[in-house]
């Protein structure tokens, strides 16, 4: 049973990563600022293999930076965290 969860919950990290890069490459910004954003999707991505909460956190965090009005699956308000 714990590993069905462990499933679901890479299953939903993955569709969140698959998000992100897509609204990267939606973004109207210059070549550089695309690329130090892929950048950091891709550490996170790295992240998901060693510290998957943590790596879930910064996600989070990215995500709501591109998109301050969407609202980020898994964050309640209030909730702040400093990791990077």
């Amino acid at each position: 049973m714990e590993r069905d969860g462990q499933l679901e919950l890479y299953d939903l990290v993955a569709a969140r990563l698959k998000y992100a890069h897509a609204a990267v490459r939606s973004l109207n910004v210059t070549e550089d600022e695309r690329r130090a954003l892929v950048r950091r999707l891709l550490v996170i991505t790295a992240a998901t293999k060693q510290d998957l909460p943590s790596a879930v956190r910064r996600l989070d965090r990215f995500i709501a930076e591109l998109d301050p009005g969407r609202p980020v699956e898994g964050q309640s308000r209030g909730e702040g965290d400093a990791s990077p």
